[in-house]
């Protein structure tokens, strides 16, 4: 068996801590054993953990300006001190502070993995977690394999990093047979309104998800006498700002921030529409989500938004990535029905693509030829 470590800063409510929850879940457990570690004990994705999966933690809560401190040690020293064993795969499943700790692995045996989720755009961002761009590029480069989620993740990291060797793209695994199951339970604390097109989306409610100028849009399209309710599922700093927003212009009975749930998807599958506003992703999460449950969307022009809806809206439609390019692709949706009805079909076809065993098999072969 393959002795393998994913390593990972927390497992809180963002897709990457996600996404990695489902692949550790599905991998081979004849062939791998497995080890997940957290920098920090805290999340609601650690009690999706199945039992065979071994879990570890460094701290027990967030400490204050770790990013900084972690920073006065070089990264021999912090795998020493937080990691400790010998694997014979580690993966860093986010960019950042722990790519730069992984690198630190004493093993020359040991194979390294690193994960990149976000488009890294400019040297600045690459740098997250290192002293350095110069000391992020040396880390970078240490490792047997760079995976990106996305093509676009993939070329914007290497135009800004310059490494270009053992690059590869692999898709997020998903529970697709457990979200279409989740998908059938009854929603009982919203009643949606069955004469109105009902649009959600999935997400933490943070600046980069554009929920407040999605807010703005949806005032616009209900001035136009275009009816609609937005239900935004999800908790994050940017919720005052919204709700402020909402109250002061009367939208508080058709924009919905609703909070968190553990069970997003009996949701998404009772609305006509799914929404990513989002100023930049990796490759959402969200979005896949809502294909695999066959409910229409309209996504931004950002980071795997065409990987998973066509480079010529086949499958969903890729609006331009500002206010005027939401709503105009919004108002397309809300003005003809017949459209939601086809990408509705076109999304259950779609879904397929990146069913659980597609991926999982992929990230399977990935470390076997390690």
């Amino acid at each position: 068996m393959k002795k393998i470590l994913f390593f990972i800063p927390n497992l809180m409510h963002g897709g990457a801590e996600k996404v990695l929850v489902n692949l550790v879940n599905n991998l081979h457990i004849e062939k791998y054993d497995i080890t997940l570690q957290t920098l920090f004990d805290i999340g609601v994705n650690k009690k999706y953990l199945k039992k065979n999966i071994r879990y570890k933690y460094f701290f027990r809560n967030i400490v204050k300006g770790n990013s900084v401190i972690l920073k006065l040690f070089t990264p021999k020293f912090l795998y020493k001190r937080i990691i400790k064993d010998k694997y014979d795969i580690v993966v860093s499943y986010l960019e950042g502070p722990t790519a730069r700790i992984l690198w630190g692995c004493p093993y020359e045996e040991t194979k390294k993995v690193s994960w990149i989720h976000i488009e890294l755009n400019d040297e600045k961002l690459l740098s997250t977690g290192f002293r350095s761009f110069k000391e992020a590029k040396k880390g970078y480069e240490s490792y047997n394999k760079i995976i990106c989620v996305s093509n676009t993740v993939k070329q914007i990291f290497e135009d800004v990093s310059g490494i270009r060797e053992n690059v590869e793209v692999l898709y997020n695994t998903n529970e697709t047979e457990d979200i279409i199951e989740k998908s059938t339970e009854n929603v009982e604390d919203i009643e949606f309104d069955k004469d109105t097109i009902n649009i959600c989306s999935v997400g933490k409610v943070i600046e980069k998800k554009g929920y407040y100028r999605l807010a703005q849009i949806h005032k616009k399209l209900i001035d136009e006498g275009l009816k609609h309710n937005i239900y935004i599922i999800g908790i994050g700093e940017d919720e005052d700002r919204i709700r402020k927003y909402l109250k002061e212009n009367n939208l508080e009975d058709t924009y919905h921030l609703i909070g968190f749930r553990d069970n997003p998807y009996k949701y998404v599958s009772k609305c006509d529409l799914f929404v990513c506003s989002s100023y930049r992703e990796g490759f959402s999460t969200a979005v896949t989500e809502s294909l695999v449950l066959g409910t229409p969307v309209v996504s931004t022009l950002c980071s795997g938004a065409q990987e998973l809806l066509g480079y010529n809206n086949e499958y969903g439609l890729v609006v331009e990535n500002n206010e005027e390019g939401i709503y105009q692709g919004l108002k397309k949706m809300l003005t003809d029905k017949e459209l939601i009805n086809y990408y509705k079909e076109k999304s259950i076809e779609r879904g397929k693509k990146f069913s659980k065993q597609n991926t999982v098999k992929a990230v399977e072969d990935l470390l076997d030829s390690l």
